[in-house]
């Protein structure tokens, strides 16, 4: 269980507190939802929260084969519906890793990442179709 505490602070801002190391992070709504959009907005959190995911898994499954990733990155971009009710619909990833595209662990990698918690938790009905680039040299 891990705590975190929102408070409104008005003019659609909110203020999140992690219980566990004190540190905050600010919301606001965007502009085209009545906002300013000078932060993340709360849907923009989970595109966030999708891409650090897999990051962080890669990472770690990167550590545990003795495999050096820094400077992977991972770019998503948000859709959100047209419709009512407002939501976001697809959420395509690309994820660049200093590896050369022929390495042993690549399908390892790869299975990893779609494995990460958020990709599982995010509705199903949101498209999160991944490409991948692999940028290092031979294996």
């Amino acid at each position: 269980m891990v705590p975190i505490t929102v408070q409104y602070q008005g003019d659609l801002r909110c203020e999140a507190l992690h219980g566990p190391s004190q540190n905050t992070l600010h919301t606001d709504a965007p502009v085209d939802n009545h906002g300013r959009g000078e932060s993340f907005s709360p849907t923009d959190l989970v595109a966030t929260a999708l891409a650090t995911c897999m990051a962080t898994v890669i990472g770690i499954k990167a550590q545990q084969k003795g495999l050096d990733v820094t400077g992977m990155t991972v770019a998503v971009e948000k859709h959100m519906s047209d419709d009512s009710p407002r939501r976001i619909v697809r959420l395509p990833l690309k994820i660049t890793l200093p590896l050369p595209p022929d390495h042993p662990e690549r399908a390892l990698l790869e299975a990893t990442a779609l494995g990460c918690p958020v990709h599982h938790s995010v509705h199903p009905e949101i498209e999160k179709p991944v490409t991948w680039a692999w940028t290092g040299g031979k294996a």
